[in-house]
C-alpha cells in the first residue's frame, strides 16, 4: 500500500456539499485563505485520503475524496499567494459521524475536528482516520 497522508477538509453543505462533489467528478479546492491550511494544502500529494466535513448545521463527517491534483495556485486568487488541490470523490459515509459523536469517542480525543476546530484543511493521523471509518461503517 502506497505511504500516503490523511487530512480533513471542510466545507459548508449550502455552499459545496459532498454529493456535488459525486455529481461533478472532482473540483479544485479554493478560497482557503488561512496561512496554516494554505500550508497543509501545499503538503498534500496526489493519493492522499481526505475526510470530508459538513460544516454549519450538518457537523458531521460525510465522505471520504481523494488528492488527484498536485498544489497550486488557487484560481480564486490570482497574484496572490493561496493554494489548492484538485479532488474527487472516493465513498461516502455510510453513516454520517457527527461532531457530538467525535467529541463523545475518547479515542479521537486529540482528532484535528477537535483540536483544530476552526481550520478548515486540517492533517489527520491514520489512526483517527481508520477509526472514523469504523464508526462510519464505511470500508475502503
Amino acid at each position: 500500500m502506497p505511504n500516503r497522508n490523511h487530512w480533513l477538509i471542510k466545507s459548508e453543505p449550502s455552499t459545496y456539499p459532498y454529493a456535488q462533489l459525486e455529481r461533478d467528478g472532482k473540483t479544485e479546492w479554493t478560497g482557503i485563505r488561512n496561512y496554516q491550511a494554505r500550508n497543509n494544502l501545499r503538503a498534500m500529494k496526489v493519493g492522499d485520503l481526505c475526510l470530508y466535513y459538513h460544516s454549519g448545521a450538518d457537523k458531521a463527517v460525510v465522505g471520504v475524496a481523494r488528492v488527484v491534483g498536485e498544489p497550486k495556485p488557487d484560481s480564486t486568487a490570482p497574484g496572490e499567494d493561496w493554494a489548492s488541490v484538485d479532488v474527487a470523490p472516493l465513498a461516502a459515509l455510510k453513516v454520517p459521524v457527527t461532531l457530538a459523536t467525535v467529541k463523545a469517542t475518547r479515542a479521537l480525543a486529540k482528532f484535528a475536528l477537535v483540536t483544530h476546530s476552526r481550520l478548515s484543511v486540517a492533517p489527520v493521523t491514520a489512526e483517527h482516520f481508520t477509526h472514523v471509518l469504523t464508526l462510519a461503517k464505511t470500508k475502503l
